[in-house]
């Protein structure tokens, strides 16, 4: 008995030790959410928005359709994990993508586009490009466009050129890309003008007819540097098909 009081304190010493490498262990990577379902609206009738759950546990809620939402990046479990869309305030089911593969450290942009209901069927993808937050150096900003228009064109060229635009575009600033797939980030200059920056969006290879014609980016200013996330998508409900003449900007920093 004497033994075993004076091996006790070693014990729970040890027990302490092991609960705290259990918690350092459990590894979380952080998240954002874009509801990019066209269709969203039309499941179930009633409601436009979308409640995200992963792994059983809301944690954005009230997402419409193609609009930025008040809200930074969430911690989430890293690993394989299961993320759920539900109307907003209900348990009707729009999407489950089970099997979610995030690294730990990382930052995601969970973007949720195809289609929700009609001829395609229950064709939810769910695109889960790698973010870059880290600051480029003064006076440079950094794009990038994620493509997630089912019915646009199978990919597009991007310029972003300082506004106001005087004269034809100049060379493509981001050349090529497809539905479903992310650009690698292009950092430019700041408009010293103070004017900001203006989006042109064409099929591929072409420079006529535009898609998005001159649509305003605001960034911070010439004393930091910026980043934006461009996210191309559909025309609500498809009518008509195609992709939008509008861009969601995302502002990753400053």
């Amino acid at each position: 008995m004497v033994r075993l009081l004076k091996a006790l304190p070693l014990i729970l010493a040890i027990a302490a030790l092991s609960l705290v490498a259990t918690g350092c262990g459990s590894s979380n990577t952080q998240a954002r959410f874009v509801n990019a379902i066209q269709d969203t609206n039309d499941y179930g009738g009633t409601n436009a928005a979308l409640d995200i759950d992963v792994n059983g546990t809301k944690l954005f809620s009230d997402y419409a359709f193609a609009t930025v939402v008040s809200s930074n990046y969430r911690g989430i479990p890293a690993g394989s994990d299961t993320i759920e869309g539900l109307e907003y305030n209900s348990t009707t089911e729009v999407f489950n993508d089970a099997g979610v593969s995030l690294n730990s450290g990382n930052q995601y942009t969970l973007v949720a586009t195809g289609f929700a209901t009609g001829t395609n069927g229950d064709n939810v993808i769910l695109l889960t490009p790698t973010d870059t937050n880290t600051e480029p150096a003064n006076g440079q900003v950094s794009f990038r466009v994620i493509n997630a228009s089912p019915s646009g064109p199978t990919a597009v060229d991007v310029w972003i050129v300082p506004a106001p635009l005087n004269g034809p575009l100049p060379a493509v600033t981001i050349s090529s890309v497809a539905y479903k797939s992310a650009s690698n980030y292009t950092t430019i200059p700041y408009n010293s003008s103070g004017g900001g920056f203006a989006l042109y969006v064409a099929v591929s290879g072409t420079t006529s007819p535009l898609i998005i014609n001159g649509q305003g980016i605001t960034v911070g200013s010439v004393s930091a540097g910026s980043i934006r996330t461009i996210v191309l998508y559909d025309i609500a409900n498809g009518n008509p098909p195609g992709m939008s003449s509008q861009a969601l900007v995302l502002t990753d920093l400053n």
